[in-house]
């Protein structure tokens, strides 16, 4: 444990920007794996409507740098051929 005033200061922020980014990320996995079920399951009005929700999350992820540009490029690729399958 630290006993400098700041680093315990730091400690408390990076702690929650931890808690915060867990949470965003948590939701894109979710936005993904809605458009995964909808493909699955061959509903692709579901697939269709849900993508756009997908891709506005990774790329807001990126924005606040959560996710590197790679990651979000290559799930928004995977995502967008796996609706076109249908």
């Amino acid at each position: 444990m630290a006993n400098i005033k700041q680093q315990i200061k730091r400690n408390k922020t990076n702690e929650k920007a931890r808690l915060r980014n867990a949470s965003f990320k948590s939701s894109v996995k979710t936005a993904i794996k809605v458009v995964e079920q909808a493909v699955a399951a061959g509903e692709k009005e579901k697939a269709l409507s849900s993508l756009p929700l997908a891709h506005k999350k990774l790329d807001k992820a990126q924005a606040k740098g959560i996710y590197h540009k790679n990651y979000v490029a290559r799930h928004k690729a995977y995502l967008a051929s796996l609706v076109n399958t249908i």
